[in-house]
């Protein structure tokens, strides 16, 4: 991605990201500075500053952290320049999270970042469809389609199941948001990237080095749920420079400058239109095409419609494993984690990066990620047609991956060099 180049144009200045999650890590020294006053629609104790798992915190720093620690040294986010409004809501890392409670807490979070005038909002949560009424999908839909309307531009991660059955997720696989899939260093979806026509783009989602809460202050994790982050940050690059662009033109410009899939296609149901890349939508966006005109025309879900390809429901399990150190000591006053009951509903899993970070350490694998093989072909005009997204009637809580990324020892991170 060329994070360094990039920033000589755009650090996404003047743009707020709303992050809707589970809590964050306020006085994280790679976040301090970077959020604005938030709310907590969760019903937990604590506030948006209470956190049960790493899981905000690290979506939060991929979007926006500063490297501050350590004298510069610490994790940087894709678009530093960006501030950001923490929305906690219920996700079911400290209690069981009901599927309607879940879906009217991530409404009145998108409401009110909306209201607060968020251009991009980032939802890195999911549970899989069959959970929900279809009375709560109708209130959500309104809710997403207001969103839309007023010019906000919502990303969701598209959920880490693609080998156990591969159910839709909600809210990723909604109509109005921009459902985001993962990719390894070699431009291909990961094996637990789900897939489908609500595949609307891809970000890396392997290896990503982010602040979190454990003792070191720095995780290593995978998902898509940091896939979704990148695509958030990477629509906030594009749009501080171009702050008369809509949502429409800003994300019509992400998928003409996409990588595109590497067997050839416009588009495919493993990465969508292909791997966000800011650097050359922000040197050669080209045409951002009409303002009022979406680049992904929305499909309403159908109740006769086909969620998934799995026949059956995995069991609702956690997906967000709580790091194995315990959160950072902050300053006098800082909040503490709270416990951990119960399954998470969001859609990647971290490990603490064992004895600290290099100096130097440049947040995310994927800021430093080699897309190779990539070849460009005919840009997405802006009457693009990509296949209705299905309707959802499938699924539980996302599990977590079948298998970890090993912990990062000093000197052995190759994103350090």
């Amino acid at each position: 991605m060329h994070a360094p180049e990039m920033w000589k144009i755009s650090k996404g200045q003047g743009i707020t990201v709303a992050i809707v999650d589970g809590g964050f890590k306020l006085d994280h020294p790679d976040l301090v500075g970077q959020f604005l006053p938030g709310k907590d629609f969760s019903g937990a104790p604590g506030g948006v500053g209470a956190y049960a798992d790493g899981h905000g915190t690290g979506i939060a720093s991929l979007i926006a952290g500063t490297g501050k620690s350590g004298g510069g040294t610490g994790a940087y986010g894709l678009a530093p320049g960006v501030k950001v409004l923490p929305l906690k809501i219920n996700n079911g890392a400290v209690s069981a999270a009901l599927p309607s409670d879940f879906f009217d807490q991530i409404g009145q979070a998108v409401n009110f970042a909306v209201d607060q005038g968020a251009k991009v909002i980032n939802i890195s949560q999911g549970m899989d469809a069959a959970r929900f009424s279809a009375e709560d999908v109708g209130k959500l839909n309104g809710i997403l389609a207001q969103a839309r309307a007023r010019g906000a531009l919502v990303v969701a991660s598209v959920g880490n199941q693609a080998q156990t059955g591969n159910p839709v997720s909600y809210p990723g696989g909604l109509p109005n948001v921009v459902g985001v899939g993962a990719v390894n260093r070699d431009a291909v979806a990961t094996d637990e990237s789900e897939q489908g026509p609500q595949v609307i783009l891809a970000a890396p989602g392997m290896d990503i080095v982010a602040a979190c809460v454990a003792d070191t202050g720095y995780c290593q994790s995978h998902g898509t749920s940091d896939a979704a982050a990148l695509v958030s940050a990477s629509a906030a690059l594009v749009w501080a420079v171009h702050k008369d662009w809509t949502a429409n033109q800003i994300l019509r410009v992400l998928i003409n400058t996409s990588g595109k899939p590497n067997d050839g296609s416009v588009r495919n149901n493993d990465v969508g239109y292909g791997g966000v890349r800011p650097r050359i939508a922000l040197t050669d966006p080209g045409d951002p095409g009409p303002a009022d005109v979406s680049p992904v025309p929305v499909t309403e879900p159908s109740p006769s419609s086909t969620p998934s390809r799995s026949a059956s429901s995995p069991t609702p399990t956690s997906s967000v494993p709580s790091p194995t150190e315990s959160p950072v000591g902050g300053a006098a006053g800082a909040p503490t984690a709270q416990p951990k009951a119960g399954a998470s509903s969001g859609s990647s899993s971290a490990l603490p990066i064992v004895g600290g970070v290099v100096a130097g350490l440049v947040l995310l694998a994927g800021v430093v990620f080699v897309v190779v093989r990539r070849r460009r072909s005919a840009v997405v005009p802006p009457s693009a047609q990509v296949p209705p997204v299905p309707s959802q009637q499938a699924g539980v809580v996302l599990p977590p991956p079948p298998s970890y990324e090993p912990p990062v020892a000093p000197g052995e991170n190759p994103y350090a060099k």
